[in-house]
């Protein structure tokens, strides 16, 4: 079994600076791309930023130049640090991480954090 702990959410001025943490723990041999995605009251879950095992990322168009996804495969843990939050931000943001479970099998399978609350005042 995996867990997916996230951390660092909460209320923040627009303007203002936040950095989540994802920690994965539990039956890991690799972990493939690890992810943040969002969903605000109405809305549907979307993708904010993805990073591969390499270290590559993608990030949506509305968080580029402003977010920064990183991750320590040492610690199984990816970081999403936020800057110029605005209001529409505000979100429950979600942790993803693809997880293989062991070496005689490369299958990858999806697990998703608690979600953290990010609340962005005007």
């Amino acid at each position: 079994q995996v867990q997916l702990v996230e951390s660092g959410g909460g209320l923040v001025q627009a303007g203002g600076s936040l950095t989540l943490s994802c920690a994965a723990s539990g039956s890991i041999f690799s972990i493939n791309a690890m992810g943040w995605y969002r969903q605000a009251p109405g809305k549907q879950r979307e993708l904010v930023a993805i990073i591969a095992s390499s270290g590559s990322t993608n990030y949506a168009d509305f968080v580029k130049g402003r977010f920064t996804i990183s991750r320590d495969n040492a610690k199984n843990t990816v970081y999403l640090q936020m800057s110029s939050l605005k209001p529409e931000d505000t979100a429950v943001y979600y942790c993803n991480a693809r997880i293989v479970h062991s070496s005689w099998s490369s299958k990858a399978y999806d697990y998703w954090g608690q979600g953290t609350q990010v609340t962005v005042s005007s």
